[in-house]
């Protein structure tokens, strides 16, 4: 089992000060490795019918609104499913202190979401998009077996997006949900396009 996870909008608190509203996570779930491979090969291909560089990345928010639609089309024959996790951090009972660090906030988010996913993963390998410290990947690891207990997740890893076209997915599905929540004129057209892969998206707080 793989799972792939990727963010949309920063943990910064100061909405006053340019700051997103929504931190959004998404997780990736493909159940068979194979299907995951498969999946990855049509993204690399559609770069090249996209004619976007090899050495680049699908990211949402760098994307035109006719390419991140057959991007998104694109993914449907494939067998996976995701979950979401929103934040909303103009809510008053989001502003405890623990939350204010970075790290903190961007862990308690993914607890979140992998908590939702909880009954449906076991012995899962964990990709995560960033460099990351080799600290901070000890920490993460620990904190996510700590919260979600043993058996569920096998192994974490956490990796550079460009090197890996599954993190771009989790990017462009975590994009969609983001631009779900805004007043754009194409704030409609990703999410319902990924209705049938949408197993659970939750708001907190709510």
């Amino acid at each position: 089992m793989l799972v792939f996870v990727d963010e949309s909008g920063d943990t910064g608190l100061k909405l006053d000060k340019g700051s997103s509203r929504y931190f959004v996570i998404s997780l990736v779930l493909f159940e068979e490795h194979d299907e995951a491979i498969a999946c990855s090969k049509c993204i690399e291909l559609l770069k090249k019918e996209l004619g976007i560089p090899v050495y680049s990345e699908f990211k949402f928010s760098k994307l035109k609104m006719e390419q991140r639609k057959t991007f998104l089309k694109k993914m449907l024959p494939y067998s996976f499913f995701y979950f979401g996790i929103i934040i909303d951090k103009k809510s008053n009972r989001l502003y405890q202190d623990t939350l204010r660090i970075k790290e903190s906030f961007y862990k308690y988010t993914c607890s979140l979401v992998f908590e939702n996913a909880k009954p449906y993963l076991k012995d899962a390998i964990v990709v995560v998009d960033g460099s990351g410290s080799r600290q901070f990947k000890l920490q993460f690891q620990s904190y996510l077996k700590h919260k979600i207990g043993a058996g569920i997740i096998k192994k974490i890893k956490i990796q550079d997006s460009k090197k890996d076209n599954l993190i771009q997915l989790a990017d462009m599905i975590a994009g969609a949900l983001h631009r779900s929540l805004t007043n754009k004129g194409d704030k409609n057209i990703y999410r319902k396009c990924l209705s049938v892969k949408e197993f659970s998206v939750q708001v907190w707080p709510r």
